[in-house]
């Protein structure tokens, strides 16, 4: 499974709050938190980003709060992954629990600019920014967080190893 898009690129430090503004966290629609996914970073972000496309960032991405609104915002905004230097450790695992790649490589970030096509494979951890024809190799998932991701999360995961 590749994911092929376009890029928005944030800065270091982006916390919970800015992912999904609290103001929100009433609901726990996905599509009403994708509607304000980034809106106190950047007003425009919904309106412009398509299904597939990637968020990058640099350090500690999803720090503060352990909310689960937070990647479940970017992933109903349309992002299918998300490229940084690193992860707060709360949001990585809930990013794993919905089903959301992330990956960390920080030489993607720094060689990366808002607007740049990108092809990613989580599997191999394979990341090719084709407007700059660059590739760069992150560290792949483990093959366990893979398959949760690729059954669209822990929930998914668990409820298909019961049938079995």
């Amino acid at each position: 499974m590749t994911i092929t898009g376009t890029v928005f690129k944030f800065g270091d430090h982006v916390d919970t709050d800015g992912i999904i503004p609290a103001r929100y966290l009433n609901t726990s629609d996905p599509g009403e938190l994708g509607r304000h996914c980034m809106e106190d970073i950047d007003a425009s972000f919904s309106g412009r980003v398509k299904p597939g496309d990637i968020i990058m960032a640099g350090e500690n991405f999803g720090c503060g709060s352990s909310r689960e609104h937070a990647p479940i915002a970017v992933r109903a905004a349309g992002i299918r992954a998300v490229i940084a230097s690193s992860f707060a450790r709360i949001f990585f695992r809930n990013a794993v629990n919905i089903g959301l790649p992330i990956l960390e490589c920080p030489e993607a970030v720094a060689q990366t600019g808002s607007g740049d096509h990108m092809e990613i494979d989580p599997a191999s951890g394979r990341i090719t920014n084709w407007t700059r024809q660059r590739v760069f190799q992150a560290h792949p998932l483990p093959p366990f967080v893979r398959e949760i991701i690729q059954a669209g999360g822990l929930i998914a995961f668990t409820t298909k190893n019961l049938k079995k």
